[in-house]
């Protein structure tokens, strides 16, 4: 008995020595699964940290105001030099409004390609493509020979402007999903507020004596510092990639009758804004001496508007904004057609009040209330609004130099007019025919904003039944 009683004992000793030790490896195993869940939820989250601070919200959005400040500087000192291109190029008006033009080419193109490519390619591309495409136009601009040199520089430069707007409209979009008109409005004011840059360099440039070569070359600066900072840093996703809408539901959305009725607002939009800016320098040169001024202060007046765009889009909301900015455009319109002196630039305030909120507050509405299109609905819009100024400038170029032509006596060649003498009774009839005919090609343009008026309203009742509805 007592040979199985040390026996048992002796097992029971080693039972409960395993026991214990395997215990104690049960709760080292046990305490170290814990850690080691702990450590891998810290290290994703900490990889999801990561991932979120790669992209550098603020300083990508510097990057794309860079790159819409080269866009309007090119606007606002082509508008400037518009004028001594064609009298140092021996160019008529309608040379020169197709050479104007061919920048509004090369935009839809670029805007509507680079819109239905963005989400395969990504930003980032479509913006050193846009650094390239600047930095061959503007270099080709400066060392322009004649009418062809300026046509091909011109383009080049149009499918740059393009290509930014193809890339930076959705960046944005996509950096700000919650405040995305306001955020438009803002990334946007640098268009008219590199305008009113451009056209002052050009009254400073054309007073110190300095040549259209520097006046253009001066864009190379804030291309070269956008180029640099966008290949340094990374890139979101599209608004529609990220929350999983289908390209095939993209390219449905296009077909909504809302959307088709918003791209036709644009061609108007567009119009109306764009061309008078365009063409203020020529239209008005004979009517003030400081014609160029009326562009820098219609465009400060659009920066300064979008710089507080977003309490006016809050309280008005996106349609309204529209409706109330077709009014002030045509009231503007109406006082620069029918003024002289001082009052011109009563026109061009209240112009700049109508055209400020056109373009982003457009491109806002689609993005906020067809969210499906994706970037390629807001690309289009941009697209179609500079194709439609495109031709709307090929048009009324020859329809300026007719109406030049019929204010001219009977039978008389309107070469022989503008090539004349400076100082001969020639050339003060020719400035005369000039003088009378820049107002007509402004009361024509009138007639758009009218139009737009009238649509606005109705989209406004529209917009307030949907909300009712739901």
């Amino acid at each position: 008995m007592r040979l199985w009683g040390l026996i048992f004992c002796k097992r029971l000793i080693f039972f409960c020595f395993d026991f214990s030790q395997k215990s104690a490896q049960t709760k080292w195993f046990l305490k170290n699964k814990k850690l080691h869940l702990k450590l891998f939820s810290t290290n994703e989250s900490q990889t999801k940290r990561k991932m979120q601070t790669t992209i550098q919200r603020n300083k990508l959005f510097v990057a794309s105001c860079l790159a819409l400040l080269v866009t309007s500087l090119s606007f606002g000192i082509r508008a400037g030099v518009l004028n001594q291109q064609g009298i140092d190029f021996h160019l008529n008006a309608s040379q020169l409004g197709t050479i104007a033009a061919t920048a509004f080419w090369g935009f839809p193109l670029a805007v509507i390609i680079g819109g239905m490519v963005v989400d395969i390619i990504g930003m980032k591309k479509l913006l050193v493509m846009a650094f390239l495409f600047h930095l061959a136009g503007i270099l080709l601009t400066v060392f322009a020979t004649g009418y062809w040199s300026l046509f091909i520089s011109t383009l080049l430069i149009g499918i740059a402007n393009g290509t930014v707007e193809a890339a930076c409209n959705p960046l944005v979009t996509s950096l700000f999903p919650d405040n995305k008109t306001t955020k438009l409005n803002h990334f946007h004011l640098w268009f008219p507020g590199g305008i009113v840059i451009g056209t002052l360099l050009v009254y400073l440039f054309n007073k110190i004596g300095l040549g259209i070569q520097l006046q253009v070359g001066v864009m190379l600066i804030p291309t070269l510092l956008y180029g640099y900072l966008f290949s340094k840093l990374d890139f979101p996703q599209t608004e529609r990639v990220s929350s999983g809408v289908s390209t095939s539901e993209m390219y449905s959305s296009l077909g909504n009758p809302l959307f088709i009725f918003m791209i036709i607002c644009m061609f108007g939009t567009a119009i109306t804004e764009l061309f008078t800016g365009q063409w203020i320098d020529v239209l008005l040169k004979n009517v003030t001496d400081n014609a160029i001024l009326l562009l820098t202060i219609e465009t400060g007046v659009m920066v300064i508007g979008r710089g507080f765009a977003e309490p006016v889009v809050h309280k008005f909301s996106p349609q309204g904004v529209l409706l109330i900015s077709t009014v002030l455009a045509s009231l503007g319109l109406y006082l620069l057609g029918h003024s002289t002196g001082n009052m011109l630039f009563v026109g061009a305030v209240v112009f700049g009040m109508g055209v400020c909120y056109f373009w982003p507050t457009m491109l806002g509405f689609v993005s906020e209330n067809l969210p499906k299109t994706g970037a390629v609905g807001i690309n289009l819009m941009g697209g179609a609004g500079m194709f439609a100024v495109s031709i709307y400038m090929m048009f009324m170029g020859g329809y300026y130099d007719k109406l030049v032509a019929a204010k001219l006596p009977t039978a008389s060649s309107l070469s022989d007019y503008a090539n004349a003498a400076a100082g001969s009774e020639m050339a003060k009839t020719f400035a005369e025919a000039k003088t009378a005919a820049g107002p007509e090609i402004i009361n024509v343009t009138l007639l758009i904003p009218v139009v737009l008026t009238v649509a606005f309203i109705g989209l406004n009742v529209y917009m307030k039944k949907l909300k009712a509805a739901k």
